[in-house]
């Protein structure tokens, strides 16, 4: 071999490694980035060929030689290689595989939203989005000097189900460069949970610091380091998440393709402790229990918009369009049965304003619902939630379907410029004209007392039924509504609306006998029925 050619092998090596450490392209075929890749190796190589050295010690003279045909060849190879996955990736298109896009997740539609979704509990659900939850975290952060100055607050803000509390979990980053190299030794001291049913904020330190962060350097980098131990998986978005010991951990999907970049997929999950470093790779059937999120919202959103575009073909998605549909542009979390649920509705191809049902997705294993609830679409019952306060000019969040009542219902935050929830608001999915909104300040059990009236229905085992004597009763008005406040002869406390029973509780006086019916576990006795 030449010297030559050893020389524009080893520049080529050397800068080829230089680019490989800072880009970290995957060695698959089925990555679009690897042939990206090779394709700058080649041109690399090329250039090498073009340039000769005349004196290695002064200067580098572009000279073109005929010996230098080969490189020629090589870039039409390369060529001739992008050529072909053209035309694979067109076989694998929807235009020709419109089934394997379809069947990409399995939808089960006879999803019965009574029996599977349960009545809802306010003691467990999300009211907090992601916006509201950056500001908690930031404020907590905040209240801490020592370390606002050397980190920040990661945007992740991963939606989890720790110890059956709904929370929200983010790690702090290294605030810069410097700051990296500060703190390195150590590493990030910490992560902050928000509580999205009350809010309650936390900063958790760690006895042990995170090394392993994407805002780390060198080989703590965590995209370098999962590079390094798995050079040839393709990557998905990473998720920052906790165990039910509050170990942090980041979870990174891997993704499988047909021909380049084609019908993408989750194969499994690299848990990576970013404390020491240590990585193992799980197929999907395999994941711990505790993990959440194995898919990304976007792609499941994508997997389904192909189930619903592709159900009679890739010419009825788009000329007849027969049975196509699709999702909103919109989803939300929810929890249930110890996991994370991604919900969207589910409308017509030709997106009006109502849904044809929604879909529940385990974000852990996949498992989608579609319910068949027809109703108002969720942009409409947000506009709907607007229109109560527009004089106050509050904008609402994306809306969470629960059951209340047995019926599915939106619940809708309104926040206000400042992005502080100040009313709540359930909008009937069937009738999204019902609306009812309420002050943040009553709570959220209140707001849906106001939306219900007399037509709640609670857990008879949480129902106590006994007669009592007035000592004591008074009106108040809170929002337009009528309520009873009641002090019986032991001493206990009772309300109950005008709307429990109107023809009797304007009537009624101290001293009166009266059976009632109440909620037991209520901070006052809430009465749902009066004799």
């Amino acid at each position: 071999m030449k010297k030559e050619t050893i020389f524009r092998i080893l520049i080529t090596l050397i800068i080829t490694s230089i680019l490989y450490y800072f880009i970290l392209p995957p060695l698959n075929i089925q990555s679009m980035f690897f042939w990206i890749f090779l394709l700058i190796i080649a041109f690399i190589y090329y250039i090498t060929g073009i340039l000769e050295i005349t004196n290695i010690q002064q200067v580098i003279v572009r000279r073109f030689s005929k010996k230098k045909r080969i490189s020629n060849y090589i870039i039409l190879g390369l060529l001739g290689i992008f050529f072909l996955i053209l035309l694979i990736n067109m076989f694998y298109s929807p235009f020709f595989q419109a089934n394997k896009y379809q069947q990409r997740i399995t939808v089960f539609e006879n999803g019965n939203f009574t029996e599977d979704v349960s009545l809802v509990d306010f003691n467990a659900i999300p009211l907090l989005d992601k916006e509201s939850s950056q500001k908690l975290g930031d404020r907590v952060m905040g209240q801490m000097p020592e370390l606002v100055s050397q980190f920040t607050v990661s945007s992740l803000y991963t939606q989890i189900n720790y110890q059956s509390e709904i929370i929200r979990v983010t790690p702090l980053e290294y605030a810069s460069v410097f700051k990296f190299f500060a703190n390195q030794k150590e590493g990030v001291k910490g992560y902050i949970t928000v509580n999205s049913v009350t809010g309650e904020s936390k900063l958790i330190k760690l006895e042990n610091g995170m090394k392993y962060m994407p805002s780390a350097l060198f080989s703590k980098n965590l995209y370098r380091h999962l590079r390094f131990q798995y050079p040839t998986e393709i990557f998905g978005q990473e998720s920052f998440e906790i165990d039910n010991e509050g170990n942090p951990y980041w979870i990174i999907p891997t993704l499988s393709y047909h021909a380049v970049g084609r019908l993408e997929d989750v194969d499994g999950v690299v848990i990576v402790d970013p404390i020491t470093g240590d990585c193992k790779k799980y197929d999907v059937e395999d994941v711990p229990t505790w993990v959440d999120h194995v898919y990304s919202a976007n792609l499941i959103i994508e997997q389904v918009n192909d189930w619903g575009r592709y159900k009679n073909g890739y010419l009825n998605s788009i000329f007849g369009q027969k049975d196509v549909v699709a999702t909103t542009s919109g989803y939300n979390y929810t929890v249930m049965n110890d996991d994370v649920y991604l919900y969207t509705g589910i409308t017509s191809a030709a997106s009006d304003e109502a849904n044809l049902g929604f879909i529940l997705t385990n974000m852990r294993t996949k498992e989608t619902v579609f319910y068949s609830v027809p109703g108002a679409e969720e942009y409409s019952a947000m506009a709907s939630a607007e229109g109560q306060v527009q004089q106050m000019n509050y904008k609402a969040t994306f809306p969470l379907l629960i059951n209340l009542n047995n019926k599915p219902t939106y619940l809708i935050s309104l926040k206000d410029n400042a992005g502080l929830v100040k009313m709540y608001a359930f909008v009937d999915v069937v009738d999204y004209q019902k609306v009812s909104v309420t002050d943040v300040s009553q709570g959220i059990e209140q707001a849906a007392l106001n939306y219900l009236g007399e037509s709640m229905i609670y857990d008879d085992a949480s129902l106590v039924t006994k007669t009592i004597q007035i000592q004591k009763i008074e009106l108040a008005m809170i929002d337009g509504n009528t309520y009873y406040y009641i002090v019986s002869e032991d001493g206990n406390r009772y309300r109950a609306s005008i709307k429990v029973n109107m023809y009797d509780l304007p009537f009624l006086k101290v001293g009166d006998d009266i059976e009632v019916t109440y909620q037991e576990n209520a901070e006052i006795r809430e009465i749902i029925k009066l004799k």
